[in-house]
């Protein structure tokens, strides 16, 4: 067990150094001069240079690198731009509307997804099955910012029954913390649902046909305890694993959600950055974004030696 952790955890490290390499080579792969796109057309040769000064690009680029990773291991990812703000700085301001987010749309995801693909392999080609996959194959083909338009006329517009866009931090009280963030959550759930249901379904159809499953009915077990204490278990791996890849699907999901819904978490921050060409918070982020995918993966691989020892070996 512990080799498989250790492996596992080693194996991240090349990982993490081509995405950070990727990360700041960002910078260089623009295509111009980027001094000179971010200082704007009417910018003095003054201020470009000043601006080539603080991205660094009067310097050779693997020093560059290497100091900008030393930084980065010291919790330092630059300054922007345009706010003279440290990066770390303006992304932990915006952290918390971005993981409410996240957090509450896997909370609704799994919970309605899981239970849906269980119950449609139980009654495969009945009606039931028939509709949870049309529901599946709905929310997985409209777009995030289509649903979240059309949640905003009905619930808020029309029925005036939350709020139109905006957040409230948790530390304002739940209930007004709660409201901002259900449309939203509601909105960016509908594709992870489908996706979560469609795996579920099939890989409990897989697990229903075995023979054990056939040998608990045989003794009498009762249908539900089948499905969801024996059946839904031996099917968990696959599920996991699409939950966690899912979570890819949430951060760039997260950007247009908080667009529409006017969040202001790191979906906007990002946003805002790319418009105003602020490299140094695009690097930030997306290597934030990165290292948590990263890290994500490599619990769901831990994961899955508490649900199937077998991978250990």
């Amino acid at each position: 067990m512990l080799n498989f952790v250790l492996r596992r955890m080693v194996s991240t490290i090349p990982v993490m150094v081509f995405v950070a390499f990727f990360v700041f080579s960002l910078l260089y792969l623009a295509p111009g001069d980027p001094a000179a796109l971010i200082a704007g057309d009417q910018a003095s040769a003054a201020e470009i240079e000043r601006i080539r000064m603080t991205l660094g690009l009067d310097r050779p680029m693997p020093l560059r690198f290497i100091e900008w990773v030393g930084n980065v291991l010291q919790g330092d990812l630059g300054t922007s731009i345009f706010s003279q703000l440290p990066v770390s700085t303006l992304i932990a301001q915006r952290l918390e509307p971005t993981l409410s987010l996240m957090a509450l749309t896997l909370l609704i995801s799994v919970s309605i997804a899981v239970p849906m693909g269980v119950l449609a392999a139980a009654r495969q080609g009945t009606w039931i099955d028939r509709a949870a996959m049309g529901i599946a194959v709905f929310g997985f083909s409209v777009p995030v910012f289509v649903i979240g338009y059309l949640l905003n006329y009905v619930f808020a517009i029309r029925l005036d029954l939350l709020p139109v866009q905006g957040y409230k931090p948790l530390a304002e009280g739940f209930g007004p913390y709660i409201r901002n963030l259900i449309l939203p959550a509601v909105a960016l759930s509908c594709v992870y649902v489908a996706l979560i249901a469609r795996i579920t379904r099939t890989a409990m159809i897989d697990v229903l046909g075995q023979d054990y499953i056939r040998t608990a009915r045989a003794k009498g077990l009762g249908q539900w305890p089948i499905l969801f204490l024996h059946a839904l278990k031996n099917a968990s791996v696959p599920i996991v694993t699409v939950i966690g890849l899912g979570i890819a699907m949430l951060i760039g999901g997260a950007v247009v959600t908080e667009t529409v819904f006017a969040i202001p978490g790191i979906g906007r921050l990002v946003v805002d950055a790319i418009l105003r060409r602020d490299y140094p918070i695009i690097q930030g982020v997306v290597l934030i974004f990165s290292l948590g995918y990263v890290l994500i993966n490599l619990c769901i691989d831990l994961v899955y030696t508490v649900l199937d020892p077998r991978v250990r070996y």
